[in-house]
């Protein structure tokens, strides 16, 4: 225990592991059964839930790289069950922003993702290594977001959608959406993951009568939305893909431009 530090204002809820190495600052708060492993650092105001894993060199808590910040008190909030692995950093909120930076339940943040200040990343959301999201990146549950890719400030990547690697993510990543390509733009619904999250053929149907109007009918965005408020039934799809894009402040990507993506 001489190589670990564990600030005695720290709070450690019952079951946590901390290997060797490791530093505990005093404003932090890691519940019950969560791991720490060998050489992380949890810094000042950082709450992590119950029964996460965090692999070495992790560090979390930083302050905001943000010339704005202030040294003002701002906050990391972790839920439940996830996963963040090795030299994954994540830091803090800002005043001006939204005063935290939040990681849903069951996440699992792999090997040197960056999570910058005021980032909100959702529920089951999966991120693969190398992935920097820049401050004020939302990030919607059960996303997926391939590795290597960057995130353009202030964008957000909707629910259930996959992101292929490599991309450099510039506008908002429609809810369900399946998105590559160079430059990055919608391909498709993200099929399989629809599938495996128990999504019925149905809901699919419902999703991809309100995509084919958006990329397929040659409308503009507000043409479009106006013939989907018209035309499609009202469901929980179609509720979550209008709030989206009647919400967007950067745009929402635009379709491949190949016929493979009318496949």
């Amino acid at each position: 225990m001489d190589n670990i530090h564990v600030h005695p204002g720290a709070r450690i809820g019952t079951g946590v592991t901390i290997e060797q190495f490791s530093i505990i600052a005093e404003n932090v708060e890691i519940g019950e059964g969560t791991w720490i492993g060998p050489h992380v650092i949890i810094m000042d105001y950082v709450k992590i839930g119950a029964n996460c894993k965090i692999f070495p060199g992790a560090i979390i808590g930083g302050t905001p790289q943000d010339y704005k910040f202030g040294d003002e008190i701002t906050y990391v909030e972790i839920g439940d069950n996830t996963v963040i692995r090795e030299y994954v950093t994540i830091n803090r909120g800002t005043a001006a922003g939204r005063g935290k930076t939040v990681v849903g339940d069951n996440c699992m943040i792999m090997a040197y993702t960056h999570i910058a200040h005021d980032c909100i990343v959702g529920n089951n959301a999966i991120i693969v290594s190398y992935v920097g999201l820049s401050g004020y990146t939302e990030v919607g549950e059960y996303a997926n977001i391939g590795g290597f890719t960057a995130v353009h400030q202030f964008c957000r990547i909707g629910a259930y959608s996959m992101v292929s690697g490599g991309s450099m993510i510039s506008k908002d990543v429609p809810p369900y959406s399946l998105v590559g390509h160079r430059p990055l733009a919608f391909f498709n619904l993200n099929l399989i993951g629809l599938r495996r999250k128990g999504f019925t053929s149905e809901q699919i149907e419902r999703i991809s009568d309100i995509y084919r109007i958006i990329y397929r009918n040659g409308l503009n965005l507000t043409d479009a939305c106006r013939k989907i408020d018209e035309e499609i039934q009202d469901s929980q799809e179609k509720r979550a893909i209008m709030d989206f894009i009647k919400s967007s402040k950067r745009g929402i990507l635009k379709k491949v431009k190949s016929s493979k993506s009318d496949d």
